[in-house]
């Protein structure tokens, strides 16, 4: 490591390693009683405890070593929020394996992309989503056996295909877990909703081991916590959720699929199980506002909703707040980051001097930085910004669970993705003097209208609170005269129409008229990427001529 200096030798175990085995495994034996309580794909909900699933654990990384799975080969999984899921991010990594998500939401291209270049030799799917895998197999160069995850046997396509529950009753518990390095890849992922193919992340043991620390710590999580994972195991390992569970302990519930079809059923989890501590977008927190009304729920004191993917809005931050004293806590990360850098929780001394008022408002930040991870937030020159809350720059990040490079990438392409050393995030946002910091766009999503620059986030986010909006999509599109102007989408509460007068009256609150769109229009849906997040790639394309 360069400019590394070595002072006098410790006397500790620097040579323990950080690893996913020696995760799981401390936990059993500390918290062998621990529920964890699990819908499969069928919909039908069961419980185990973490000692009793370990076995389970044991055999399947035994079964995967018969089928000749060794140290560094890729294992992807393609399955909902599961218990089989869930044995597989410990099994694969216990023999030195790469656990690789395989994002179902991905376009099947994409997909096919994303097996090929991670060189999976084995995948592993549920049945219920063996029907678009299978179309795929024939171009999906190196795998050489698929395993589905299922109770029974089924009908399919796949070649060489076994059952993993054949498997696991096959073999007996592995003998002996190899002590891996902490620095090997434990698991890959791969980036959605960007510029061309996804790009490959691998994530390491030791970076994963310290995530899961600092989560715990910036969402106060212990063995007295409930902790169901919303958003998808496939994506960014669930912010690592599931990681931060068995850290410390805490009861997991394992939800299965999540949809608009069973948002009543795992709302009626997330109550009957007593869930503290659960994650997700504002695009399933919203609704899941209405159901928890309907239900007639009142109070969910203690529970902690980690809301990311984008910015959730004031007010739907308020109504958890009010209607049931449940806490939204905004945070921020990405791919490359495993994911959550900052996590927006006021500290003592700021909550002690600002009113109610300040406090709300401060809700739209997306928190402060941890000591352990390093940020610079930079102007187009490379110069660091004042912490003055208005000033906006690119943000850099440099730490032990940000990505140092992408796999298989060009070193002239990687170039451009990091700063002596820093990574390039791509967010433009402002910092505060208390160090907190507004993401206030992406670089590619700014709007440069006439020189200036116009933040479409801040627009969407205030056009959500007007009463008749559901969701707001604002994009740039080009101009012949001022190189960009703003277009929005706007979806409406059922039987409402909105006039140009009610959209510019409400803009006007915080933009000034040159920043207003020159036009929008009322859909029923916006297009979204596969993690939930406004598809803008998609808008522009649509509506690029739009001002020609």
């Amino acid at each position: 490591m360069a400019n590394v200096v070595h002072g006098y030798p410790s006397t500790m175990q620097d040579d323990y390693q950080l690893t996913m085995g020696r995760l799981i495994r401390q936990a059993v034996r500390s918290f062998g009683d621990t529920e964890i309580v699990h819908r499969d794909s069928h919909g039908q909900w069961g419980r185990t405890t973490y000692q009793e699933n370990f076995d389970r654990i044991e055999r399947a990384a035994a079964a995967f070593d018969k089928l000749g799975v060794g140290l560094g080969d890729r294992v992807g999984v393609m399955d909902w929020n599961s218990l089989r899921h869930y044995e597989l991010y410990w099994a694969i990594p216990a023999i030195g394996a790469v656990f690789t998500q395989l994002n179902l939401r991905l376009a099947p291209e994409d997909l096919l992309y994303v097996i090929n270049d991670s060189q999976a030799s084995v995948i592993a799917v549920d049945e219920t989503l063996v029907p678009a895998i299978q179309t795929l197999a024939e171009r999906a160069k190196g795998v050489k056996t698929w395993v589905i995850l299922s109770e029974g046997h089924i009908e399919h396509t796949l070649p060489n295909a076994v059952y993993y529950e054949d498997l696991i009753a096959d073999v007996e518990p592995l003998a002996a877990w190899p002590n891996i390095s902490e620095t090997s890849a434990f698991a890959a992922g791969y980036t959605t909703g960007t510029t061309g193919r996804p790009k490959g992340v691998f994530y390491s043991h030791r970076s994963q081991y310290l995530h899961s620390y600092n989560t715990v710590k910036d969402l106060t999580v212990s063995n007295e916590d409930v902790v169901m994972p919303i958003t998808p195991m496939f994506h960014v390992l669930s912010w690592g959720m599931v990681q931060v569970a068995v850290m410390v302990g805490a009861k997991l519930v394992l939800p299965g699929m999540f949809s608009a079809e069973t948002l009543g059923e795992i709302t009626g989890a997330l109550t009957d199980e007593g869930v503290t501590v659960t994650n997700g977008v504002p695009a399933i927190f919203t609704p899941m506002l209405e159901v928890l009304k309907s239900k007639g729920v009142t109070d969910l004191t203690g529970l902690r909703m980690l809301c990311g993917g984008s910015e959730p809005p004031n007010s739907l931050i308020t109504a958890y707040r009010e209607t049931f004293n449940a806490e939204v806590v905004h945070g921020w990360g990405a791919t490359e980051t495993s994911p959550i850098v900052t996590v927006n929780r006021l500290r003592p001394t700021l909550r002690a001097r600002m009113s109610q008022e300040e406090q709300q408002a401060y809700g739209s930040k997306q928190g402060s930085f941890p000591v352990n991870v390093d940020y610079k937030i930079v102007d187009g020159m490379g110069n660091e910004v004042p912490d003055d809350g208005v000033t906006s720059g690119e943000v850099l990040l440099k730490g032990p669970w940000i990505t140092a490079s992408y796999h298989g990438m060009p070193a002239e392409d990687l170039a451009t993705k990091f700063v002596d050393g820093y990574w390039r995030s791509g967010d433009v946002a402002s910092i505060d003097e208390n160090g907190f910091i507004k993401i206030t766009d992406r670089l590619k999503d700014v709007i440069k209208s006439g020189g200036e620059w116009i933040s479409s986030i801040d627009m969407e986010n205030l056009m959500v609170s007007h009463p008749k909006v559901v969701q707001a999509a604002v994009v740039g599109l080009e101009h012949p005269k001022w190189d960009e102007r703003p277009f929005m989408l706007l979806v409406l509460q059922d039987g409402d129409d909105i006039t140009r007068e009610e959209i510019d009256e409400h803009l006007l609150q915080r933009f000034a008229k040159w920043q207003l769109p020159e036009e929008f229009k009322v859909v029923d849906k916006i297009p979204a990427t596969s993690v939930g997040k406004i598809d803008k790639k998609v808008i522009r394309r649509e509506y690029k001529d739009l001002y020609q």
